[in-house]
């Protein structure tokens, strides 16, 4: 804890240097100071947000794409970025919870939901809850893997820049509409293809418990090593429930997250003789160029991988 503390204080003070080294850069950057400057969390609210704001933004994300933003610690970048921002974007629903790393930083740029724009993507989201000892009723922050969740964020995305930025109300009205059309069309898709494997037969296996609202959207039954990423996770004990779940309903779908260390899941694996179908992605969109690379495709890879994994 020390040492987190350390490293944040250390980041503060190299904030102000940052700042007056570039405080040159700024005064000639005529076309950035034009747009908004707008920061997010994580790379999955950053590629929705960029959807939305369009060329009317200039966008930061803070925990970078692949990075685990359950447990975040910022750099002085992010604190100068926080520090300038007109909109700050974070999920919510305990994601940024962890080490209490959003709340000190917003603390530290002087930003708060009462006195300044932070707004939360997943407002109007109805949550789903934890339920591993200790953590009852504590809310999974995982909303994002259900496309209509998507939605509503494009959507609060949208009304955010709007109050903020009216005078450019109907690009971000043009903007949020496509994107929301292609959302739409995707959360069909998955339900017309997984309307084709029997109900039986929808159970798959994940490191972390991210599935729950995707498995309540797609009918799904979700299970997990562990329920969600902490200090404490891929556990003797927790091994041994996941194998005995498996053995005892015959579970042939086991997945492993890109963001997630793959240990826990060879070895339930190895222990069962059960194939790793494929990778999902759950707390990061894809690097550039590469699959899943923004929020519609790594959605659509997810909808795609679980459907060959359940019906090869």
């Amino acid at each position: 804890m020390f040492k987190k503390n350390k490293i944040f204080i250390i980041s503060i003070v190299l904030l102000f240097l940052l700042a007056g080294c570039s405080s040159n850069e700024s005064e000639n950057s005529d076309t950035k100071d034009d747009k908004l400057q707008v920061v997010t969390t994580y790379s999955i609210l950053y590629d929705i947000v960029k959807n939305v704001g369009g060329d009317q933004i200039d966008l930061h994300s803070l925990a970078p794409i692949g990075s685990n933003p359950h447990e975040y610690e910022t750099l002085p970048l992010d604190v100068q970025k926080a520090t300038d921002a007109d909109i700050v974007f974070y999920n919510g629903l305990n994601l940024e919870a962890g080490n209490s790393w959003f709340e000190k930083l917003m603390i530290t740029a002087g930003k708060s939901e009462d006195s300044a724009p932070v707004y939360k993507m997943s407002e109007g989201v109805e949550p789903m809850y934890l339920t591993t000892e200790g953590k009852e009723g504590e809310e999974d922050p995982h909303a994002w893997l259900d496309v209509q969740n998507g939605i509503k964020y494009a959507e609060n995305a949208r009304d955010a820049f709007i109050e903020i930025d009216p005078d450019h109300k109907e690009e971000y009205e043009k903007n949020a509409q496509a994107y929301i059309s292609e959302l739409e069309a995707l959360h069909q898709k998955a339900i017309d293809q997984y309307s084709k494997i029997p109900k039986e037969k929808r159970i798959f296996v994940t490191s972390e418990g991210a599935f729950k609202y995707f498995s309540k959207a797609y009918d799904f039954q979700a299970e997990y090593i562990w329920e969600i990423n902490q200090e404490n996770q891929g556990t003797p004990s927790q091994i041994t429930r996941v194998l005995d779940l498996i053995n005892e309903q015959q579970i042939q779908g086991l997945f492993l997250e890109t963001s997630i260390d793959p240990r826990s899941m060879e070895m339930v694996s190895r222990e069962t003789g059960m194939d790793i179908k494929g990778k999902v992605f759950t707390d990061s969109i894809g690097k550039p160029g590469e699959d899943g690379d923004t929020y519609i495709k790594m959605m659509q890879w997810n909808i795609d991988t679980i459907y060959k994994g359940l019906t090869e």
